[in-house]
């Protein structure tokens, strides 16, 4: 009986010493003069990408020349960048413009989810169209045989799932944590790093969870993406033909570029965290930069830089034209 009494009391302790806070306090930058400005160019960066990805989006779903393989991986990055960017950039002008800088428990955890997820599946996108781009060159006669749309559809599918099931894994063991001393957050969104170092109680699984997550979305991804262009390398050696060397290499300088800007600036930052100890203001304005800047520019690259799509708006833009020429001749017969 008197054990019973005294693993209840140890319990009742346990309970009251575990402090689940009503909300955070986001910092944002701290004692930078102007830092509004920035927080408005983020709002004009915002508005490009939603134009620009949206665009994208609508020319791939119109034009049946792009209904392929690897423009459904196109539109699933499109997609991911749009609505990455949505988790992220209008709570933070809505906290750092309006001056909303608490944000309740719940909602913190949900911003920390979709940031994150939209995130992942934007790594393991790009993942998904170096396949497409390594089967297209070292492959090339079985390409449409390998890679078809059932196939990319299940690829892109499975990233979902494991996007989703990793990134609530992450987020559902925050929840184990007690927050019993500060509840200021050092970052521009709930962060998960710098949100678990808050915790009084055993923080070493979510510490360990963030490595593995980083090492396992981030880094793998880019090296199998590396691994893929040296394959790709020396296929393109074995081609004789100059011009058509030339011509599979200009299929994959989008994608190039695309991974270039997304991989380098984020893992340059995190990897420097690691080593080094950054100030808050400086690692704030690089991350920020590195999670909003590739989504606005994904579009404009793909608009420039791949021929199938330029030629498809041109398709399109004559189609509307001949389409508004017919009506204006139908309005116009009819009337009279």
């Amino acid at each position: 009986m008197a054990a019973n009494m005294t693993s209840m009391q140890s319990v009742s302790s346990t309970n009251t010493t575990f402090i689940r806070p009503s909300s955070f306090y986001i910092t944002g930058l701290y004692n930078i003069p102007h830092a509004k400005y920035y927080y408005v160019f983020l709002c004009f960066v915002y508005a490009v990408t939603l134009l620009g990805n949206s665009f994208i989006m609508g020319t791939i779903y119109l034009a049946r020349s792009l209904h392929t393989a690897k423009y459904i991986a196109v539109f699933n990055l499109a997609f991911s960048d749009l609505c990455g960017s949505s988790a992220l950039i209008p709570k933070l002008l809505d906290m750092f413009l309006f001056e909303n800088q608490s944000i309740s428990y719940e909602a913190c955890l949900t911003n920390m989810f979709f940031v994150y997820f939209f995130m992942t599946l934007q790594s393991l996108t790009l993942l998904a169209m170096a396949y497409d781009r390594l089967i297209a060159i070292c492959f090339p006669l079985r390409y449409h045989a390998i890679v078809t749309k059932t196939t990319m559809t299940l690829i892109i599918g499975v990233m979902w799932i494991l996007s989703m099931s990793v990134n609530a894994l992450l987020v559902a063991l925050v929840t184990r944590l007690s927050f019993c001393r500060s509840t200021t957050v050092n970052s521009y969104f709930c962060d998960h790093g710098p949100i678990y170092k808050l915790a009084c109680n055993d923080n070493s699984i979510n510490s360990i969870m963030g490595y593995v997550c980083t090492a396992a979305l981030l880094y793998i991804p880019l090296i199998l993406i590396a691994l893929s262009y040296v394959c790709i390398r020396f296929a393109l050696k074995k081609i004789s033909h100059g011009v058509e060397r030339i011509k599979a290499m200009k299929t994959c300088t989008s994608h190039l570029i695309l991974v270039a800007m997304f991989y380098l600036p984020i893992i340059g930052v995190y990897t420097a965290a690691l080593t080094t100890s950054l100030n808050t203001n400086i690692r704030i304005i690089n991350t920020a930069l590195t999670q909003t800047i590739p989504p606005m520019l994904n579009p404009i690259i793909y608009t420039l830089k791949t021929e199938e799509v330029s030629q498809s708006i041109k398709a399109l833009y004559k189609r509307s034209k001949v389409n508004s020429v017919m009506q204006t001749a139908v309005q116009n017969s009819s009337s009279n």
